[in-house]
């Protein structure tokens, strides 16, 4: 008889063990190795199955009992299978007696087993699999052994339930991470992976006192090549580049694409500062023979810069700002093709602070511009809104990249005169569009970056521009991304109050991107959700990118906010963000950056 002392033994051991977090496979060889201690069996096991996939976990108190749980996997055939397919307990007091199992039973006689009592491990309407209780003489269970073993059966699935979706969660945010850090066309590493890449190599680097080599393979007139040949041949392309630069890696080494057409090279503990020179000669070589795209082949050449050499020990933020000035440099020589910058006989300070005097000109002189890309309702590509984009164009560089302007700005202490600047130029562009076409209701989004958020004024700011330019609080969207969250924290959250107090809603951009934590949705007043397009790229062609777009879609909408899908370039992913509920999307599927006349004629 089964003493209620010992299933309660059994149960609160059990419970203990669901606290510690065991993995699947260990809760169940727990569970067997107590079964058998408190019921009146020789031997007991547990398969769990997967419908139309077959048993995924095994587990048994004893070798007999581990080979008579395997017996029935590969003969197809047993008490174990029948419970998990009925739903009910199977009892075979006597195998020899027994002619429901004409495989199954007389190999397992054979092996000395007398009886078998199956459990299924029962959820709901479904089932997890079973438990099997073996015995090495013939006789039935009694009752009370029957009611304890279907007790342990549920109370073993409810617990296995909890395990499976803590394993698969911690699946799901592992592939969420190695996503945010991979870049979704090419495969490489993208930027966020090369900062961590870099800190760790500084790290080392003070440790060994090793060379490391940072360089910068900027790709010449790839926009030229997108324009004549679409975006799908560049992409193309683009593929074929990184292929061809992934040959070339060291063990070791790290190469990232940074942006559309630039590349990045981290090469660790070399043996002497000259196998830099030896790489760059390596990729210039790469880009001798033509690339084969759909439709014929592609001539390609590069520029290449050198923008540290040596101890990593000085390597920080301002490492990627400086591969810019390196590009910027070589994009200045004079018939720039396959041509290098070295910052090794340059001084990058020099270099920096040439760029930071632009743009101190560049905002004073009017260089700088705003462009516009809309954001559409996803359903109907109906315009919604649009995000103001700040736009750098140098008479002596040209395009300058955003994120470039953006870290200069925040170096030289310009990013809240040129924030403000860009607020009040886009809230004025909106209202000269209503006023031109009353009927049409329109968002306006800008960026806001962490160090223009959080320095003194930001909110006075806001409400000043708001009023300047009769801008209705609610219209406007200020973005913001994951950083300021991590970084801030409380002052984030204060800052942030002050703004929804002002009426203004706020977006958490590209999300998805940093350490995609769901607790910031709850945390901070957000309105809307942007997936970022690194997520997008996927949907349709890779499953896990669905289930997360969707999950994360779903979640967004039990807590009141909206999402927004960025990066839509194909009519499949717009299918897919439909479908799976978005509300808003944006990419070049609708339109590409526009000036403001542009976006105006497109609203009409």
């Amino acid at each position: 008889m089964v003493h209620q002392e010992g299933l309660s033994s059994v149960l609160s051991d059990f419970a203990r063990t669901m606290l510690t977090s065991f993995p699947i496979q260990a809760i169940l060889e727990h569970l067997v190795e107590r079964i058998v201690d408190v019921l009146p069996v020789s031997g007991a096991g547990v398969t769990l199955i997967a419908t139309g996939l077959g048993p995924r976990y095994v587990a048994a108190s004893s070798g007999d009992a581990l080979a008579f749980e395997r017996l029935q996997t590969e003969l197809g055939e047993g008490p174990c299978l029948t419970a998990f397919e009925r739903g009910t307990a199977i009892a075979v007091p006597d195998l020899a007696a027994d002619d429901r199992y004409p495989r199954f039973g007389p190999a397992a006689r054979a092996a000395n087993l007398a009886a078998v009592f199956t459990f299924p491990l029962r959820h709901d309407d479904g089932r997890l699999g079973a438990l099997d209780l073996y015995r090495d003489v013939p006789g039935s269970l009694d009752l009370e052994s029957e009611v304890a073993a279907q007790t342990l059966a549920d109370v073993a699935a409810a617990y296995l339930l909890n395990a499976q979706a803590r394993e698969e969660a911690l699946q799901a945010a592992e592939w969420l991470r190695d996503k945010s850090l991979h870049d979704a066309l090419t495969g490489l590493a993208n930027r966020t992976l090369l900062q961590e890449r870099l800190e760790h190599a500084s790290q080392r680097s003070q440790r060994w006192h090793r060379p490391a080599a940072v360089l910068f393979v900027d790709l010449d007139r790839f926009r030229a090549v997108e324009d004549a040949y679409g975006d799908s041949t560049g992409d193309q392309l683009l593929k074929s580049v990184a292929e061809r630069l992934s040959a070339l890696l060291r063990p070791g080494d790290t190469l990232a694409r940074v942006s559309a057409d630039e590349f990045v090279f981290l090469c660790e503990d070399l043996s002497h500062t000259s196998d830099a020179d030896v790489l760059v000669s390596r990729i210039i070589e790469a880009f001798a023979a033509p690339f084969t795209v759909p439709g014929g082949q592609l001539a390609l050449t590069a520029s290449v810069g050198i923008a540290y050499d040596g101890p990593a020990e000085a390597m920080a933020d301002a490492l990627v700002l400086d591969a810019s000035m390196s590009m910027y440099q070589t994009k200045r020589l004079p018939g720039a093709a396959n041509q290098v910058i070295d910052l090794r006989v340059t001084d990058p300070a020099h270099v920096r602070n040439q760029l930071e005097r632009d743009l101190q000109l560049a905002l004073s002189q009017g260089e700088l511009d705003v462009a516009y890309q809309p954001i559409v309702r996803a359903a109907d590509a109906v315009v919604t809104g649009a995000e103001a984009l700040l736009r750098w164009t140098s008479p002596s560089r040209g395009a300058v990249p955003a994120l470039t302007t953006v870290a200069v700005a925040e170096q030289c202490g310009l990013i809240t005169e040129i924030g403000a600047w860009v607020l009040e130029r886009a809230c004025r562009e909106r209202g000269r569009w209503l006023a031109e076409y009353t009927d049409q209701p329109l968002d306006l989004s800008v960026n806001v970056s962490p160090r223009q958020l959080m320095g003194p004024g930001f909110v006075a700011m806001v409400a000043k521009v708001l009023a300047e330019t009769a801008m209705e609080p609610a219209a406007l969207v200020l973005e913001v991304t994951e950083s300021v969250f991590i970084d801030e924290g409380d002052r984030a959250r204060r800052v942030l109050g002050e703004l929804k107090a002002l009426g203004v809603r706020l977006a958490l951009d590209d999300f998805g991107t940093g350490y995609c934590s769901l607790n910031y949705l709850q945390q901070f007043p957000v309105d809307i959700v942007k997936i970022d397009q690194s997520f997008v790229a996927n949907l349709g062609r890779d499953a896990p990118a669905s289930a997360i777009v969707t999950a994360v879609t779903h979640l967004t909408h039990v807590l009141g906010m909206t999402v927004t899908a960025e990066g839509v370039e194909t009519a499949e992913q717009r299918e897919e963000v439909v479908g799976i509920g978005c509300e808003h999307a944006q990419g070049f599927l609708f339109a590409r950056p526009l000036t403001a006349r542009e976006f105006a004629a497109q609203i009409i």
